[in-house]
């Protein structure tokens, strides 16, 4: 307990802060980021905006969200938030009312099962090239 509460900003109404913003806890948005965002967790509040691309573990979007965003976990657009830009995340939940236009991609964690390696059919055949000279 005592990590999280030592990992925790805040970017308070009427704070805009522009440029890169890391940082490895939990980050929660009132006022305005513009640039670069990466975090373990974010959570923008109603009144927040971040207008950025952000790398984080998981984004809860109670304000506005505009960029592209990579949650490698969950990405969660509450009733009052609105995304927009580009998403890739694990698992995506929308509340009624939340507002989600953006090119979405969510991805799976493969299980471990082994996987025929693909060959390029190009490379075969210059392999085949090569041995044959």
């Amino acid at each position: 307990m005592a990590d999280k509460e030592k990992n925790f900003s805040i970017i308070d109404k009427g704070l805009t802060v522009e440029g890169t913003v890391a940082c490895t806890g939990r980050i929660v948005v009132k006022g305005t980021i513009k640039g670069m965002l990466e975090s373990k967790t974010v959570i923008i509040a109603e009144e927040g905006a971040v207008y950025a691309d952000a790398k984080v573990s998981g984004i809860t979007i109670g304000g506005i969200f505009e960029g592209e965003v990579k949650a490698s976990d969950e990405l969660v657009i509450l009733s009052s938030g609105t995304c927009s830009g580009k998403v890739v995340c694990k698992n995506l939940v929308i509340e009624a009312g939340g507002v989600l236009n953006a090119e979405v991609t969510c991805v799976r964690i493969q299980e471990a099962k082994p996987t025929k390696k693909f060959q390029n059919p190009l490379k075969l055949k210059s392999l085949k090239k090569e041995q044959s000279a």
